[in-house]
C-alpha cells in the first residue's frame, strides 16, 4: 500500500509540475481531456490522506512557480449577431440542498433515480422549468444531476454563447482550466418555421407576450415542437466522465433554464432563429395579410355617371389625344430647405431623407427599379450614413449615427466601420465586412505566389482572408472577384478597410506602403 501509495505522489508531483508552465492559450490541449476527472488532490478524495500520510517530498512554495489563471471569461460578446448571442456568467446564488459539490468522479457509477433527493425548482418560468424536465428526465444519473446543479448555483459556469442548435460555455470544475461543454438541440425545419409564423400571426396577443419577454403556452403548444422533450438535449463535455450528461454539461443545462427565464427569444434561437429576422417575419406576413384583406374588400359604390354613358352621347366626336410624357430629369433636384422650429423635426434629418427620396425616385423613374428595395434595414441604414458626405464621426453626422444606429440594435462604432466597407465597394464591401466565406481553389490559392513574387512576406490563409504574419495588414476576396484590403493594428485585430478593391491582389495593397513597408 505505501509504494503504491508514492507511486501516486510522485505521479501527482510531475502533473504538478507539467501544469505550473501550461499557458492559458492551453485552456482546450489534449491533455486536459485525458485527464482524470477524479485527481488524487481533489478536495475530497480519500486518496488526498494516504498521499499526505507518505513521506512524499516537500517543496518550497518560493521556489514554485506560480500557475497563470485561466482568463475570468472565454467567451467573444463582440462577434454577436442575430444568430449569436453571448450572456455573461450568472452570479453564485444560494443553494437549498444542493449536492457534494465535489468534481471528482469517484461516485460517477450509475445509480437509480430513487437516489435522488427532491429538489425545489430552479427556475422561475414553465417553460424554464419544461426546458429542466427534459434534462432530467433525459438524464441517466440523478446524482451527477445535483452535482451539476450544485456548480449552477455556485457560479461554475463562465460566459454562455447561444448559436442555433448549440449552447456553448465553459465550466470550472476542480482542475485549475475550466472544461469546454457544450449542449446541442435540433433545428426546426422551414415548413416548422412557417407553421409557427402563421401561428403568431393569428395570435397578436402572443406576440405582444413575447416582447414582453412571455411565452404563452399557446404559442408553445401550436403544433411545433419549441420546447425540447426528454432526450432531445445532446451534452457534450470535454472532461473524460462518460456520463449522460456529466455534472458539467448538467450545469450549462440549469444555466440554460435561468436564459430562458430571463429571454424566451433564446429558445426561438437555439431552435434555428434569431429575435429580428422573426420579428421582420412576422411583420411581413401581417402587412401581405392586410393588404389581401383590402384587396378583398369590395369598394363603396360612388354617385356618378359612367363614363360610357357621357360618350355614348357626344356621338361621333373625337377626343384629343394624350400629351407625350414629360422628359425624365437629367439628375434629382435638389429639397427644399426646411427650417428649424421648436418641437418640430430635426431639419438636418428631414435634409437627409428628402435628398435620398428624390435620388430613389429618379433611379425608379429612369431605369424602372428601386435600387435599395431590397436591402435589409442594416444595410439600409449603412448606405445613408454613407451618403452623407465626410469621413468619421463629426458634429452634423453624430446625431444621425446615433439615430441610425439606435434604430439597428447596433452601436456608433460598428456603424462607422460599416460605413468605410460601403464606401470601400458599395453592398459587396459591407458583406466583405461581415461575411466570412470558402471560396474555391482558383483565384485565392494565386494570391499567395503573387504576393511572394511582389517581395511580400507569406500571407496567413483563413476562410477568404489573407493575413499579413506581422498582423498589420489583411486581404479578403469578395464574391465579386475583388480583393480588398483592410489594415489593424498589430495584434488588435481591429480591421478596418482601406484602399480600392482590385482584382490583383498586390494592386489592391497599393496606397498602403511600399513592399518593404508591408
Amino acid at each position: 500500500m505505501r509504494g503504491r501509495t508514492s507511486e501516486v505522489g510522485a505521479r501527482d508531483l510531475r502533473e504538478f509540475l507539467a501544469g505550473a508552465f501550461q499557458l492559458p492559450a492551453d485552456l482546450n490541449s489534449p491533455a486536459e481531456e485525458t485527464a482524470p476527472d477524479n485527481d488524487l488532490s481533489a478536495p475530497g478524495s480519500s486518496h488526498t490522506e494516504d498521499f499526505t500520510s507518505t513521506a512524499a517530498p516537500t517543496l518550497d512554495p518560493d521556489l514554485i512557480p506560480a500557475i497563470p489563471q485561466a482568463p475570468t471569461s472565454m467567451a467573444s460578446p463582440s462577434r454577436d449577431s442575430d444568430l449569436r448571442r453571448t450572456f455573461p456568467a450568472f452570479a453564485p446564488r444560494p443553494s437549498e440542498g444542493d449536492g457534494d459539490g465535489n468534481d471528482g468522479s469517484a461516485d460517477d457509477a450509475p445509480h437509480t433515480h430513487q437516489d435522488a433527493p427532491h429538489a425545489p425548482q430552479f427556475a422561475e418560468t414553465w417553460w424554464g422549468n419544461a426546458w429542466v424536465t427534459a434534462l432530467e428526465e433525459g438524464a441517466l444519473d440523478p446524482k451527477r444531476l445535483l452535482r451539476g446543479r450544485s456548480y449552477a448555483e455556485k457560479g461554475h459556469v463562465d460566459a454562455i454563447t447561444v448559436t442555433p442548435g448549440l449552447v456553448l460555455a465553459y465550466v470550472k470544475g476542480s482542475r485549475a482550466r475550466p472544461y469546454r461543454v457544450q449542449v446541442r438541440l435540433r433545428t426546426l425545419a422551414d415548413a416548422d418555421w412557417e407553421r409557427f409564423l402563421d401561428a403568431a400571426a393569428d395570435r397578436p396577443g402572443d406576440i405582444a407576450a413575447l416582447l414582453d419577454k412571455e411565452m404563452p403556452k399557446s404559442l408553445a403548444e401550436c403544433g411545433v415542437p419549441l420546447l425540447p422533450g426528454p432526450g432531445d438535449l445532446a451534452p457534450q463535455c470535454s472532461c473524460p466522465d462518460s456520463g449522460h450528461p456529466c455534472k458539467h454539461a448538467a450545469a450549462l443545462c440549469y444555466q440554460t433554464a435561468r436564459l430562458l427565464d430571463a429571454d424566451p427569444f433564446v429558445l426561438l434561437l437555439l431552435r434555428g432563429r434569431g429575435e429580428r429576422p422573426l420579428l421582420d417575419a412576422l411583420s411581413r406576413r401581417n402587412a401581405a395579410r392586410a393588404a389581401r384583406a383590402a384587396q378583398e374588400q369590395e369598394p363603396a359604390p360612388l354617385p356618378g355617371v359612367r363614363a360610357t354613358d357621357v360618350l355614348a352621347a357626344q356621338g361621333e366626336r373625337r377626343l384629343p389625344p394624350l400629351p407625350l410624357p414629360l422628359p425624365i430629369p437629367p439628375h434629382p433636384e435638389q429639397p427644399p430647405v426646411y427650417p428649424a422650429a421648436p418641437g418640430g423635426p430635426d431639419p438636418f434629418a428631414l435634409d437627409q431623407l428628402a435628398t435620398d427620396a428624390a435620388a430613389r425616385a429618379h433611379a425608379l423613374l429612369s431605369t424602372g427599379r428601386d435600387p435599395v428595395g431590397d436591402l435589409t434595414l442594416w444595410q439600409d441604414a449603412v448606405r445613408l450614413a454613407a451618403a452623407r458626405p465626410g469621413s468619421g464621426l463629426t458634429v452634423t453626422t453624430r446625431a444621425l449615427y446615433a439615430s441610425l444606429a439606435k434604430a439597428t440594435g447596433r452601436s456608433t462604432g460598428e456603424l462607422a466601420r460599416a460605413v468605410a466597407a460601403w464606401r470601400q465597394g458599395g453592398i459587396e464591401g459591407l458583406a466583405v465586412l461581415e461575411e466570412p466565406w470558402d471560396p474555391p481553389a482558383g483565384r485565392f490559392d494565386r494570391a499567395r505566389p503573387l504576393l511572394l513574387a511582389a517581395d511580400l512576406p507569406a500571407f496567413r490563409p483563413w476562410h477568404n482572408h489573407l493575413t499579413h504574419p506581422h498582423g498589420h495588414v489583411q486581404l479578403r476576396l469578395g464574391r465579386d472577384g475583388l480583393w480588398y484590403a483592410y489594415e489593424s493594428e498589430p495584434g488588435d485585430e481591429d480591421w478596418w478597410p482601406r484602399g480600392t478593391p482590385d482584382l490583383d491582389p498586390v494592386g489592391a495593397l497599393t496606397g498602403l506602403g511600399a513592399p518593404g513597408d508591408l
